[in-house]
């Protein structure tokens, strides 16, 4: 999401490489357990406040991993990033523009088959095709509703955050993070794109997901088995942070894309399913420090999430937060298992 403040200048360069990964001071919180499906294994803000190559290394709004198992990140100041697996170390980063050369505000982050990187803007919004150098392919078509008003009936700054391919990398999706206008203020829509011969994508289903009062989807995460996994967040002045990750089931849900307006009425939409797997704020702290209200001083503003490995039904779950280059919040990576 676009930030609100922003600092005068930023430390250059990492104060050192060693410490990005390491585990919360021992016996800080006991269990790490958050719920009884998911675990917290440590946190790390090393690269808070940090620079690469005259880059400021914040706003991260996105994570996907790569082909060769390194980390991509993308800020919503359209810088895209390679980040080392182990140590999330950054070794390269360019620049994204769109068509006219103008800066993104780069929400969601695939990593294609081929090695293209797609990323959804939330300016109109967009979902656009690069090169691993940056370079512009092409732009996907977005239906007409959900541009930003006047133009469609999405609101400014709420547009596409989660974009995930879904199994088999045929169809892509992404996620809208508010409701559009006329909607029912609990359902927001998600879009998909079937992918066509010569790597196009031409829009597709389309699905109602209820989200909790208050909240909006920052991020998506598609799973082997055709559920999401789904993050809620919202910001509360004076209280801070909700966070809220949930597994749904878009596989029988209804196609939207025919429906004008989702009322959340037994009008015979069959909505995606969803089930909480924990709210953060249940977590333990492990020893976190927050720099404004917090239910939780380990919360702030999460909008990054990408699945980094699988051992049975259990998951490794990266997430990271948007600074939104502010002094009062935290670049902070958090290292989740999940138990499905």
């Amino acid at each position: 999401m676009r930030p609100r403040t922003l600092l005068a200048t930023f430390t250059a360069g990492l104060a050192a490489v060693a410490g990005l990964t390491a585990a919360a001071p021992a016996g800080a919180a006991g269990s790490h357990a958050c719920s009884p499906s998911v675990r917290i294994d440590r946190f790390s803000d090393a690269l808070d406040k940090t620079g690469f190559q005259g880059t400021f290394v914040g706003n991260l709004s996105a994570l996907a991993v790569d082909r060769d198992g390194s980390l991509a990140a993308v800020s919503d100041r359209s810088s895209l990033f390679r980040l080392d697996r182990t140590t999330l170390a950054p070794t390269s980063v360019v620049p994204l523009a769109d068509e006219s050369g103008a800066v993104l505000d780069s929400e969601g982050l695939v990593v294609d088959r081929d090695g293209t990187r797609l990323v959804s803007s939330e300016t109109e919004p967009s979902v656009r095709r690069y090169r691993p150098d940056g370079r512009l392919l092409d732009s996907l078509p977005v239906p007409g509703p959900l541009r930003v008003a006047p133009a469609g009936r999405a609101r400014a700054n709420g547009t596409f955050e989660g974009l995930t391919l879904l199994p088999g990398r045929h169809r892509l999706l992404a996620s809208m993070e508010y409701p559009l206008a006329g909607d029912a203020a609990d359902l927001v829509r998600f879009q998909t794109w079937q992918r066509t011969p010569g790597n196009r994508f031409r829009p597709a289903a389309q699905y109602a997901y209820p989200v909790d009062a208050g909240l909006g989807v920052p991020e998506v995460q598609s799973l082997p088995d055709g559920r999401l996994l789904v993050l809620e967040r919202g910001f509360t002045a004076g209280a801070g942070n909700t966070v809220r990750l949930y597994l749904a089931d878009p596989r029988h849900a209804t196609d939207t894309s025919g429906i004008e307006t989702l009322t959340g009425q037994d009008d015979g939409v069959r909505v995606i399913r969803k089930t909480l797997l924990a709210d953060l704020a249940a977590c333990p702290s492990l020893g976190a420090t927050a720099r404004q209200p917090q239910p939780n001083p380990l919360l702030d503003n999460i909008e990054g999430m990408a699945v980094t490995g699988r051992a049975g039904d259990r998951l490794n779950v990266l997430l990271v937060s948007d600074d939104n280059q502010s002094e009062k919040q935290i670049t902070r990576f958090y290292f989740l298992r999940v138990r499905l």
